[in-house]
């Protein structure tokens, strides 16, 4: 045994066993000794370290072992003890991975979904598990109090559906209480039957507010924003109702105005209002599910960023000293103190993939003012391998915002205007949206289209603007949402 392990040639330490073994064998520890010593690597206490060495040493010399080399010995365990296991533990994680890797092979949306039920009271682990989903190939199906449990399920082989506890504003007891009474009752047919029959204690108005922005209610309503209109009616329907049913009074409509009648009358209950644009809509997803589920603000830029960026993040690989340019929304933003000062790792996500992008601290000061969540950035750099994902990452050389991107390489902002189907107002209406945005460097054309003709008109330098976002959406307000672009 001592010729084996005195080979020239020394293998690795795999197990904590194997150190004990080396302790007996080389050292004369006993039994207990050795897990003694194994103990002492495990916590590794320096005092303890330090009178385990001695002993080692000792009792490796006093069997004839060269001192130099039992100190290299020990060194060598030391530094196993930062990492090892015991061979039980290895044997049951492999058993686990092996059982773990078979299920998510064989069966994604049961596995995914008892994952994501798990972490579900970890937001940020819900996002990377729902990215890991889409990469799988599974669909998330949005939540829904009708259809949804408290945890996450499987809806089919191909599909995870979102768990209700996963909602921040809507609490343990209020998601269960929305699951019993619909189990027990049948499901919520509009917003009026749901804060009627649900418990006003347990799922106040902050828990339906959730619901609501999550998408929870879609099908109990118009629409999001009118329901977040009608539910102040709603709530007082609802307690009218149960005051009235408390003391046994009853209305002349029989409580209709808080039960769920559907059909058209059910629809004029709702109050209606100004839509949510679809970044209102999302943002509302962000705030409550803590991603984007249906849908993605990046969307709107994607033909701009066709022509701004050489690559999607999906399509980036490694490579030598060749520069990419690259877009996305900062999904993800750290900073790290370094000898040469301080660095950011930022993610960015283009609805393709995501990539972590390095600015160095020289980078980093000039242009931390830009280093926002959820702004969108595009990303002059490098690409190279990145080791611990097995992906890549992005060493950032210049770092600009949308606005900086239209100024360096926007040709015109246009607007196109069927002048025989608007009114006359559209002109000034047109001019005080730019108004504001002027004295800037990209010029603005007119296309102009009447039904006997149709021009480009360019307007002069003095009309030129900053293309910032908040002007491209007055102009879209005023002249239509496809009726607006920036040209390249």
């Amino acid at each position: 045994a001592l010729e084996s392990i005195l080979k020239p040639t020394y293998g690795v330490i795999l197990y904590q066993e194997q150190v004990m073994q080396i302790a007996q064998t080389l050292a004369g520890y006993t039994l207990g000794d050795a897990d003694l010593l194994r103990r002492a690597m495990g916590k590794k206490k320096p005092e303890e370290m330090a009178k385990q060495r001695d002993v080692f040493v000792g009792g490796a010399t006093s069997r004839g072992v060269d001192e130099g080399q039992a100190t290299f010995i020990f060194d060598l365990m030391e530094k196993f003890a930062g990492y090892g296991f015991n061979k039980s533990h290895s044997a049951a994680y492999a058993l686990l991975s092996y059982h773990t890797a078979w299920l998510k092979t064989h069966h994604p949306a049961a596995f995914m979904a008892a994952v994501l039920s798990a972490d579900m009271d970890s937001t940020d682990k819900v996002v990377n598990f729902v990215e890991e989903s889409r990469a799988l190939g599974l669909a998330i199906a949005p939540p829904h109090v009708n259809e949804c449990v408290r945890r996450f399920s499987a809806a089919g082989e191909r599909s995870v559906r979102y768990g209700l506890g996963a909602i921040k504003g809507a609490g343990e007891a209020a998601t269960e209480s929305v699951i019993e009474e619909r189990e027990r009752n049948g499901p919520y047919t509009d917003l009026f039957d749901f804060t009627r029959r649900t418990d006003p204690k347990r799922v106040n108005r902050r828990v339906v507010e959730a619901l609501i922005r999550a998408g929870a209610l879609d099908e109990l309503g118009p629409s999001r924003s009118s329901m977040m209109l009608t539910l102040t009616n709603a709530l007082l329907a609802a307690e009218q109702l149960a005051h009235n049913t408390s003391t046994g009074q009853d209305d002349m409509f029989g409580g209709a105005l808080a039960g769920g009648s559907g059909g058209h009358d059910a629809e004029s209950r709702f109050e209606t209002g100004v839509e949510w644009s679809e970044e209102e809509r999302l943002a509302g997803e962000k705030e409550t599910l803590g991603l984007y589920l249906t849908g993605h603000p990046i969307t709107r830029f994607e033909q701009e960023i066709e022509k701004i960026a050489n690559a999607r993040l999906s399509e980036l690989r490694p490579s030598q000293g060749q520069a990419r340019t690259i877009a996305g929304l900062v999904a993800g933003l750290r900073t790290i103190n370094t000898r040469s000062g301080r660095m950011a790792i930022a993610t960015l996500d283009d609805r393709t993939a995501r990539v972590e992008v390095r600015i160095y601290s020289e980078l980093f000061s000039k242009y931390r003012e830009k280093l926002a969540k959820d702004r969108l950035l595009v990303v002059e750099g490098e690409v190279e391998e990145d080791e611990f994902s097995g992906g890549c990452s992005v060493v950032a050389g210049a770092i600009y915002d949308l606005e900086a991107m239209r100024e360096r390489h926007a040709r015109h902002i246009l607007i196109e205007l069927d002048c025989d189907s608007m009114d006359d107002g559209v002109a000034h209406t047109l001019r005080e949206a730019i108004e504001s945005y002027r004295a800037g460097a990209t010029p603005i054309c007119i296309d102009y289209r009447r039904r006997e003709a149709r021009a480009r008109l360019p307007l002069g330098d003095a009309w030129a603007v900053r293309p910032a976002e908040e002007l491209i959406a007055r102009l879209r307000d005023v002249a239509g949402a496809d009726h607006v672009r920036v040209e390249y």
